[in-house]
């Protein structure tokens, strides 16, 4: 399905956690990067209003479903897809980086929940190479100086494998522009998921997920800065809504 449309698309590529590290794991093998970006219903929103994201979007190489109307929506085109949220990705990306020798790099958040998640996960899996971690400044620009000079240090460090923290757009521009300055390193956008490892904040207990109420338990923990966010995002969902049973529609003609 696809998502956003004004002179543009985004599709979910990848229908499960699965499939999206054994592919991966065979860029790392043959020696190529990748850019995994993880479309939640607060990014629909933002690509409408910001070309420079919608860009951004359309170089990666990967596209999840992070977010369970992103699911619902999907499955209502007729396209079968499996929750796979940035968070989630960190842990299993890992395993995959130790098993392969993969070096990895910590981007965003701030240096010290880059050092305690980098201490956890170091802990977590024997063998895991963390050769580099950065937290730009507040103000930080994907698209400056600052930020291509991260990156070549990045890439000197001998990464191939990025974790950028950074919230959206600016992770997803960092990343997409990343990508196609060092084509042999994979770069993927975990918004608060270093946070979560670190401790430094509490994600909703796995029974609130399940029942797909984060959501809910988010908006409670941080009222004023998520309530007009998620406001947008409940008046989106009719439009989305029509969008997939037209979608559905189309296909089922189509065959």
């Amino acid at each position: 399905m696809s998502i956003w449309s004004a002179g543009g698309h985004v599709t979910v590529t990848v229908p499960d956690q699965t499939t999206l590290l054994d592919q991966l794991g065979a860029r790392f093998a043959a020696g190529q990067g990748f850019s995994v970006a993880t479309l939640n219903l607060d990014h629909v929103v933002k690509l409408r209003q910001d070309t420079q994201f919608r860009d951004a979007y359309g170089a990666h190489t990967h596209i999840t479903a992070d977010g369970n109307p992103i699911v619902w929506l999907s499955r209502l085109a007729g396209q079968d897809v499996s929750l796979i949220p940035g968070s989630e990705l960190i842990e299993p990306l890992m395993m995959v980086a130790a098993r392969q020798n993969v070096p990895v790099a910590l981007y965003g958040a701030s240096q010290e929940t880059l050092d305690q998640s980098a201490e956890v996960l170091q802990a977590r899996h024997a063998g895991l190479q963390i050769v580099f971690r950065r937290a730009p400044a507040m103000g930080f620009d994907p698209m400056g100086e600052i930020a291509a000079a991260d990156m070549a240090d990045l890439h000197a460090s001998g990464a191939r494998l990025c974790f950028i923290a950074l919230g959206a757009p600016k992770q997803e521009c960092l990343a997409a522009r990343a990508q196609e300055l060092f084509p042999d390193t994979g770069f993927v956008s975990i918004g608060a998921g270093l946070n979560f490892i670190a401790g430094s904040e509490t994600r909703a207990p796995a029974w609130v997920r399940a029942i797909a109420a984060e959501w809910i338990w988010r908006l409670v923990s941080d009222p004023g800065r998520l309530a007009r966010r998620y406001g947008a995002c409940i008046l989106a969902m009719p439009g989305l809504t029509l969008r997939a049973l037209q979608a559905r529609r189309r296909a089922g003609h189509a065959s």
